[in-house]
């Protein structure tokens, strides 16, 4: 009797939340982007220590092939500021690529990807991972993107 008692007391708890943890559901979804993510059309890429210079042109490469940005050589030309860096292993911690969406203006980050490169014991396999990271993180801004113009919309 005690555990039916106590099962129709958290019942009677919990059923009266159910849509007060669904309204905080769909007010956190509808937090807008950072209007300078949504309207840029320049882009300046910064390498903020990705390793070799092989690593940031093959991260250039993607950016550009994607042709959702025109590329610019200065942060002053730019609308927004990708900023790539790889973070060295730290104890438990395995090697991460970041990216990070900056405003030219104040260098206020806006938005940040991380993605976790996967141990590797050869430079070949290294290279490979390293890849496959950054190809992640330009889906993660390509995903971000998406979402902005279907909010627009």
């Amino acid at each position: 009797m005690f555990r039916f008692a106590t099962a129709l007391l958290c019942f009677a708890i919990i059923v009266p939340a159910v849509p007060v943890l669904r309204a905080q559901a769909t007010d956190a979804s509808a937090a807008p982007l950072p209007s300078q993510i949504t309207t840029a059309k320049k882009v300046f890429i910064s390498n903020a220590g990705v390793g070799t210079a092989k690593t940031y042109n093959e991260f250039y490469a993607a950016i550009k092939s994607w042709g959702q940005y025109e590329l610019v050589a200065a942060p002053a030309d730019a609308d927004l500021a990708l900023e790539i860096s790889l973070s060295p292993e730290t104890g438990c911690e395995s090697s991460r690529v970041k990216l990070v969406l900056l405003d030219t203006k104040t260098r206020i980050a806006l938005w940040t990807f991380t993605e976790s490169l996967q141990d590797a014991a050869r430079q070949k396999t290294g290279d490979k991972n390293k890849r496959a990271a950054m190809n992640k993180l330009v889906e993660d801004l390509k995903s971000l993107t998406a979402q902005s113009a279907s909010a627009a919309k």
